[in-house]
């Protein structure tokens, strides 16, 4: 079947549009629903700050610094400062997202964020988005562009060198998202010879670089993880590989494409600061704490039920939390 030129999801040719300007607009600093209270954009390279576990002796890479309630230097800054800068996604159906209807930012990702700044400023609203794609989340932190990152962000060995990670919030792993009349069967050589999207900067991008499969992908990488849905329903490419919490949101968007064969990964999200900002760390799991408590009746499992459930159902609860002794 030839899917170039046919789009499903959010109204077609008006998904197309909506797509791509949401990607054109990654860089424009916002505020909750508006326009941003900051001008500074975020981009640029980064260098590793400060002293974390390496690569090369990373064992754990999910445990983080022990939650604390207490006041730091970073939550000083943030406080005087009267907002708490976030490094967001503004175009990942489900997770951080600017509902086409109203205008506002939306999803699993943006309610943690609102707990946050909450729990810091006392007030959910007092926060500045940032939209940042994805290869720019670790030089937004180095560069002191954002606060925090939460923006299903990947923890793993090489980033606990580069930013400082909370406790894991959400457990997922690495799937390929095809076309469902595709002969690609999953991540397996089926994929030879097929051209494959992914997200510069991403993990999924890492996992094509270990075991490609015969996939064709170093020249077809992309800022953001929609341009990948976008590329798909072009017929520009035969598959994208990603996180299966993203891949879930964007076959929801399009019903002509599907989740093909079982992760291959375990992927767990971490809300990502500055290396320096450890004070900050620590604030943000006892954040994750009072979030996580509660069980079926907690903010996390709401979220979850309000954001996730009909794409990702039967996760039962958050993963559970691992610190440094």
């Amino acid at each position: 079947m030839n899917r170039k030129g046919r789009l499903r999801g959010w109204g077609g040719v008006g998904g197309m549009a909506l797509a791509c300007a949401a990607a054109a607009s990654l860089l424009v600093p916002l505020s909750r629903h508006g326009a941003g209270e900051d001008g500074g954009r975020v981009g640029g390279p980064g260098i590793a700050q400060g002293v974390q576990a390496k690569a090369d002796t990373c064992k754990d890479p999910e445990a983080s610094l022990p939650p604390s309630g207490d006041d730091g230097p970073t939550v000083a800054k943030i406080r005087q400062n009267g907002k708490l800068r976030v490094g967001v996604d503004q175009n990942s159906f489900r997770w951080g997202y600017r509902n086409p209807a109203t205008g506002q930012l939306e999803g699993f990702d943006i309610e943690l964020v609102r707990a946050i700044a909450k729990n810091i400023l006392g007030d959910p609203d007092a926060v500045i988005y940032r939209t940042i794609p994805t290869s720019q989340r670790v030089p937004a932190l180095q560069k002191n562009q954002v606060d925090i990152v939460v923006r299903t962000m990947t923890i793993n060995c090489k980033r606990i060198g580069q930013v400082a990670f909370s406790s894991a919030y959400f457990k997922a792993g690495q799937q390929v998202l095809a076309p469902k009349d595709s002969t690609i069967t999953g991540y397996n050589p089926t994929l030879k010879g097929k051209k494959v999207c992914t997200a510069a900067g991403s993990t999924a991008f890492d996992a094509l670089e270990k075991n490609a499969y015969g996939a064709l992908y170093k020249d077809l990488t992309v800022p953001s993880q929609l341009d990948c849905l976008v590329r798909l329903q072009l017929g520009q490419v035969d598959a994208v590989v990603t996180d299966n919490a993203l891949a879930a949101g964007q076959a929801a968007q399009d019903p002509a494409v599907q989740l093909k064969g079982d992760p291959f990964t375990e992927e767990y999200y971490g809300v990502a600061a500055n290396l320096q900002s450890t004070d900050l760390v620590r604030r943000i799991n006892q954040v994750l704490v009072d979030y996580r408590s509660g069980g079926t009746n907690s903010l996390w499992m709401k979220a979850y039920r309000d954001w996730l459930a009909a794409d990702l159902p039967g996760i039962s609860g958050p993963p559970e939390p691992k610190y440094r002794s």
